[in-house]
C-alpha cells in the first residue's frame, strides 16, 4: 500500500502548492477603490413579482418586465438627463446608458428596441425621429401596485439625445450599452461621439452589447473598454477552473470578468491575487449580485457593499443608486430628509419582500 501513501503525499503537496499560488494575502495590495456603475443613472427598481429578464428585445405584444416596478421612492427615470446628472452628483464614477439609433441618424437614450412598453408611443426606436421621441412620455408605461401608473406624465420630453446625456454626466464616465445588434450601430455611435467632441478613450468610457457592434467599436477604438455578454461569460467561466492552477485564460486578456457576490469563493485568489492577475492581463472585474452576463443584476441594498472586499478596486454594478451610492460616498449626499425617508421606506419594503 506504499503507493497510496505516495499518492496521498502528492495530493497534499499539490494542495499546498495551489493554496500558496492562489493565496490572496501573499499578493500585493491593490491600489485604488471600488468604482460604482450606476445602471441607467437613477432608476425605478423592478417589482418582486415582475417577469424575469430584460425587455430590450421584446415585441409589441410581449410582456414588459422592465416597466413592472416597486412603489416609487423617487421620480427619476433611467436613461434621462436628470437621472444621469443626479447619479453623477451623488458620486457615481460610471453611468451605464442605453444607446439607440433614431430614424434621422441621431443617437437617443432608450432601453428597449420598441417604444410600446415604456412610453405612450409605438413602433421601433430606429424608425422614429428624435423630435418624435421628444414628444413622448418616457414614464407612461411604468406600473406599480397592480395597475397604478405613478410616473405617467412625468417623463414627457425626457428621452435625451447623446449630447444631452454627455452634458448631464459631467465628469462621470459613461458605459454605452448598444440596444441594437448590428455592427453599424457602432459606426453611428462613434460618429455621434466625434460630433459631440467626446473621445471615449480619453474620457475613460466603455462599450457593452452584442458581439457585432462590440467587435466594430473595438476596431474603431482599440484602446477602449469594450465587452459583450458572451466575452464576459467566456472569461468568467474559463477562469473559474483555470484560475486554480494559476492560469489566466486567453479569454480574459484585455477582457471583462463578472463576479457574483454570492460566488466569490469560487474564484481562485480572490480578491488580491485575482486582481493582480487581471491587472497584468489588462482585464477588468465587475461585481454583480446575480443575473446573467446579458442582464446583470446590480446592488439594491447598501449593506451589500459590506460583502465586497475592502481591497477591491474594480467595478460594482448598482441598480439602486439612490441608496447605494450615498452609503459608499456620503460626502456628496445631497438628498433632502424627505428623500432619505422615502428611500429608507423603500428599502424596508424591499427587505420584507425578500
Amino acid at each position: 500500500m506504499r503507493w497510496l501513501r505516495y499518492l496521498a503525499f502528492a495530493a497534499a503537496l499539490a494542495f499546498l502548492v495551489l493554496t500558496v499560488v492562489n493565496a490572496s494575502w501573499l499578493a500585493p495590495e491593490p491600489k485604488g477603490a471600488v468604482k460604482l456603475i450606476a445602471n441607467g443613472g437613477l432608476r425605478q427598481l423592478a417589482a418582486p413579482d415582475a417577469p424575469v429578464g430584460a425587455d430590450r428585445d421584446a415585441e409589441v405584444d410581449a410582456p414588459c418586465p422592465g416597466t413592472r416596478i416597486e412603489q416609487p421612492a423617487h421620480d427619476y427615470l433611467e436613461n434621462t438627463a436628470p437621472s444621469i446628472a443626479r447619479a453623477a452628483k451623488l458620486g457615481a464614477q460610471v453611468i451605464a446608458i442605453d444607446v439607440a439609433s433614431t430614424a434621422d441618424g441621431q443617437i437617443a437614450l432608450f432601453a428597449d428596441q420598441m417604444l410600446d412598453c415604456r412610453t405612450d408611443g409605438s413602433g421601433a426606436v430606429s424608425e422614429t425621429a428624435m423630435a418624435a421621441l421628444k414628444a413622448l412620455d418616457a414614464g407612461h408605461g411604468y406600473s406599480a401596485e397592480g395597475g397604478t401608473y405613478p410616473l405617467r406624465g412625468s417623463g414627457t420630453g425626457a428621452i435625451p439625445s447623446l449630447d444631452e446625456a454627455i452634458r448631464a454626466a459631467g465628469r462621470a464616465r459613461l458605459l454605452y450599452r448598444f440596444t441594437g445588434q448590428e455592427a453599424q450601430e457602432a459606426d453611428r455611435l462613434a460618429a455621434a461621439l466625434r460630433a459631440a467632441g467626446r473621445d471615449p478613450v480619453a474620457a475613460g468610457d466603455g462599450f457593452y452589447g452584442s458581439p457585432a457592434p462590440i467587435a466594430r467599436i473595438a476596431q474603431i477604438h482599440p484602446d477602449a473598454w469594450a465587452f459583450s455578454p458572451e466575452s464576459a461569460r467566456k472569461c468568467t467561466s474559463a477562469y473559474m477552473w483555470q484560475g486554480w492552477f494559476g492560469i489566466v485564460p486567453a479569454a480574459c486578456r484585455g477582457g471583462t470578468m463578472t463576479i457574483p457576490l454570492d460566488r466569490q469563493w469560487a474564484f481562485a485568489g480572490w480578491p488580491n491575487r485575482l486582481i493582480a492577475r487581471m491587472e497584468e492581463a489588462g482585464a477588468r472585474i465587475v461585481v454583480v449580485t446575480g443575473g446573467d452576463a446579458a442582464a446583470p443584476a446590480g446592488l439594491t441594498f447598501p449593506e451589500q457593499l459590506g460583502d465586497i472586499p475592502a481591497s477591491f478596486n474594480g467595478y460594482a454594478f448598482v441598480d439602486d443608486g439612490f441608496t447605494v451610492i450615498p452609503a459608499l460616498i456620503n460626502r456628496f449626499d445631497d438628498r433632502s430628509q424627505a428623500e432619505i425617508d422615502a428611500a429608507q421606506a423603500a428599502l424596508e419594503r424591499r427587505r420584507a419582500a425578500r
